[in-house]
């Protein structure tokens, strides 16, 4: 599971359904979550959680997409498996991990060092700790 480090800054909910927006370094992330802690308040301090099967990569992103949650960052080490490869980088001094096929990553070239935008639907963003 990746953590990221991040301050509640809007709380909106509507029936059952909380849309929640954090702030990390700057970039906003959003996550849609049907429960939430009663003590959770704009200016709280949390860390986020991600599964790495659940970010994907984006190298050249030139189209509007509809995933909110998208950090521009480089890749610091790239490993291959027989079937999955491990993509590494840092988001807030967090290493985050990204899983995706060896497929996809010779496709795409990846290199460490690349510029690339990591994309995380927000039904896929928890609240792992609120610190």
């Amino acid at each position: 599971m990746n953590h990221i480090p991040a301050i509640i800054t809007d709380i909106k909910s509507v029936d059952s359904i909380n849309l929640v927006s954090f702030e990390v370094e700057g970039e906003q992330l959003r996550m849609i979550s049907l429960e939430l802690p009663s003590t959770l308040c704009i200016g709280s301090k949390v860390l986020l959680g991600a599964k790495a099967s659940h970010i994907a990569i984006a190298k050249e992103l030139n189209h509007d997409i509809s995933i909110s949650n998208q950090l521009r960052v480089s890749i610091e080490s790239i490993g291959h498996g027989e079937l999955l490869c491990s993509i590494k980088f840092r988001v807030a001094g967090s290493l985050l991990e990204s899983i995706i096929t060896n497929e996809s990553a010779l496709r795409m070239g990846l290199q460490v060092g690349d510029s690339i935008v990591a994309l995380i639907k927000s039904s896929e963003l928890s609240i792992v700790e609120v610190l």
